[in-house]
């Protein structure tokens, strides 16, 4: 596995390290009422974020995968991100384990394909780098990421309860297992 964060090109996005200059962005992404509404639910706060963008950078470093920041041809900034991260959700043996797959975008970004090129690039990364399950978590409700999931080959495992709402476990097999 690598520990560098490799910067991935696709025709309309970019998959970078995300940088020190990026925070900003990333805790605005995450205040924004649209993008969490079927993820966390409320807007996190500054520290939050903080907390969640350290926590990306320590992921590379250990695990040798993390998430990207998606940049959008021609955005002057970060737009979203995706990857992979271990959630230790204490959602169960047949979820926990397994590498977990995250994506999310700015409204602006959003509706134009430029998600499903992104966690395409970033899975096409993984199955080669690192490969095996992976798993993601949906909530019913949030149709745009259940496409995705379902173009990227993630079946439903099982709906659960997290945090009061119901969220849709899926898995996906990946080229060697």
């Amino acid at each position: 596995m690598s520990r560098t964060i490799p910067t991935i090109n696709t025709s309309r996005v970019t998959l970078r390290a995300m940088r020190t200059e990026d925070f900003a962005r990333f805790a605005e992404i995450w205040a924004i009422p649209e993008v969490v509404t079927h993820i966390a639910g409320k807007p996190r706060s500054k520290a939050q974020s903080w907390d969640a963008f350290l926590r990306n950078a320590g992921h590379w470093q250990i695990s040798g995968f993390g998430q990207w920041a998606v940049q959008p041809r021609g955005f002057a900034h970060m737009a979203g991100q995706a990857g992979f991260f271990f959630g230790s959700r204490g959602l169960g043996d047949d979820f926990d384990p397994y590498p977990e797959a995250g994506w999310v975008l700015e409204p602006a970004a959003q509706g134009k394909g430029l998600g499903l090129e992104a966690v395409q690039a970033a899975h096409d990364w993984f199955d080669r780098v690192v490969a095996g399950r992976t798993v993601c978590m949906i909530t019913p409700e949030n149709t745009g990421s259940l496409r995705i999931a379902e173009a990227m080959g993630y079946v439903p495992l099982r709906d659960t309860e997290m945090d009061g709402d119901v969220v849709r476990l899926m898995t996906r097999k990946g080229p060697l297992v």
